[in-house]
Order: structure tokens, then C-alpha cells, then sequence
């Protein structure tokens, strides 16, 4: 929604600027401008970037505009989760689990938790890391090593969309003196002409420039900014997934590691200790 909203500032106060200079909005419209524009951008993108990546920025761009991933609640669930897990592992043992861990689909213990059951990349993680727990001999660091890096990994993967739409903004400036020299150069191919004429493909090249750079910096620059972000704050639900399965494994109770593994969360997703504490006691 905000997304949205910026955007129409972005448009409203650009037009609305020049309209109230005295311009005129019809000057603005130059589809071959664009045509060059776009086009070459698009066909910069698609040479820089491999399919995988150019799939994620068509894909992320829809899941910025409903906004976060994860909302309070549903960190409060893999906190639940979690907390779930590490007492029946406590108290059953760790062979306990296993079943839980290889068929979470049909696990009774994950079947409360419908919407992390449906997040396929979020459960393979916790499956994962709790079946490292369940069939090696690991200590707590060697565990810490082996997840640092897998989200090492998730961190790169999910970082590329928006520093693939990061470069495409930095380009489009470019582009936009790109269309601005072939304006020009249209112009001095008809400087014998009337002054109108020249006029007009001077107006031209000159949107050239002007629609490179609102387009960079304007909405190109910004989504990816977003896109940074998004990513950012999912990777914290796998951040506190590791945190509490490490320090369970450290020998801490399951509420400890629970409470260690909130404390990752920001500020204004992170659940106050007692709202969580009186959900997980409802659970003992």
C-alpha cells in the first residue's frame, strides 16, 4: 500500500510541479523516447541477469505491494513452534521428533501451525536443522557453523532480485542522455528547418533525459530499496529458527532458547515477553 502511495506522490508532485510552471503535459508524452528507454533497459536486464533472478524481480515485485511476509502473529507461531518442538525433544527425547521431522505434513506437532506448514522454504529449514539435531553427533558450534552458512547462502539468494533492480535503476539515467544524444541528433539533421520543428525535437531529447532519470530514482531505485528490505525481514524468521535450535542444543530450556531467539526479532515485529510468555504457558 505505501508502495502505491509514494508512487503517486512521486507523480503527483513531478507533475504537478510542471503544471504549475505552466507546462504542458502532452510536451511529456514522447513514446519513442520511452521505446528507447525501455528497451534497452530491458534488454540490459535480461543479458546481466540469469533466468532464476529475472523470475524473483517479476515475482517480488507483486508480494511488495501486500506488504511483509511475516506479520507479530506469525512470528509469535514459530516461536510457538519452536517451543513446541524443543519440550517434546526435551522430554521425549530427540529420536521422538524424528518422525515429526521427516513427515511434518502428517506431524501432529506441525499441523497447529497451518500457515508455516504451507511456507515450503521456512519448514525445509526447520526440518533441516532439526534432523542434523536428531541423527549427527553435533555440538552446538559445529551446528552454528553449518547453519551460519546456509543463511549465508539464503541471504545471497534472496538479496540478488534487488540488486539486479538496484543496477537497472543506476542504468536508466543512462539510457535516458541515451535517447537524449539521438534527439539531438534528429534535431541537427533538421536545423535548416522552421524554429517549431527544432523546437519540438529539442522538447524531445530533453524528455529523453528527464524520464531516464525519474524512472532510475523515482520508482526503479526505490522498489529495489523495498525489495532490500522485504528480504531483510524474512530472513529473520530463519534467524530465530537457528538462535533457539542452538541454544536448545547448548543446553538451555526450551523457553530460554525461545526468549534468546525473540530477542532477534526488530522492534515493531518482536512479541512483548509477557504476551509471549502467557501464550507458551498456555501450552505447558
Amino acid at each position: 500500500m505505501f508502495i502505491i502511495i509514494g508512487f503517486i506522490v512521486v507523480i503527483g508532485s513531478v507533475l504537478g510541479g510542471f503544471v504549475l510552471s505552466h507546462g504542458q503535459i502532452g510536451a511529456l508524452w514522447q513514446p519513442y523516447e520511452l521505446l528507447i528507454i525501455g528497451g534497452a533497459a530491458a534488454g540490459a536486464f535480461l543479458v546481466a541477469n540469469p533466468l532464476k533472478v529475472v523470475k524473483a524481480c517479476l515475482g517480488g515485485i507483486p508480494r511488495l505491494l501486500k506488504g511483509s511476509h511475516y506479520k507479530k502473529s506469525d512470528y509469535v507461531d514459530i516461536l510457538a513452534m519452536l517451543y513446541d518442538v524443543l519440550m517434546k525433544a526435551r522430554r521425549e527425547g530427540m529420536m521422538a521428533i524424528e518422525r515429526d521431522v521427516d513427515e511434518p505434513a502428517s506431524s501432529e506437532l506441525f499441523q497447529k501451525y497451518p500457515k508455516l506448514l504451507a511456507d515450503k522454504p521456512l519448514m525445509e529449514f526447520t526440518t533441516d536443522c532439526l534432523r542434523l539435531m536428531v541423527s549427527g553427533n553435533f555440538e552446538a558450534h559445529e551446528l552454528e557453523q553449518v547453519l551460519d552458512i546456509e543463511l549465508e547462502t539464503h541471504s545471497k539468494e534472496a538479496g540478488e532480485p534487488a540488486h539486479a533492480l538496484q543496477v537497472l535503476a543506476d542504468s536508466l539515467p543512462g539510457f535516458g542522455i541515451v535517447a537524449a544524444v539521438l534527439g539531438i541528433v534528429i534535431t541537427m539533421a533538421s536545423i535548416g528547418g522552421e524554429a517549431s520543428e527544432i523546437g519540438h525535437h529539442v522538447a524531445a531529447a530533453l524528455v529523453g533525459t528527464f524520464l531516464g532519470i525519474l524512472l532510475g530514482y523515482g520508482f526503479v531505485g526505490p522498489l529495489a530499496t523495498a525489495m532490500h528490505h522485504h528480504a531483510q525481514e524474512e530472513a529473520k524468521a530463519f534467524e530465530i529458527i537457528k538462535m533457539a535450535l542452538v541454544s536448545s542444543l547448548r543446553g538451555y530450556a526450551p523457553s530460554v532458547a525461545v526468549e534468546f531467539a525473540r530477542k532477534l526479532l526488530f522492534s515493531d515485529m518482536r512479541p512483548a515477553f509477557a504476551d509471549l510468555d502467557t501464550h507458551l504457558r498456555g501450552k505447558r
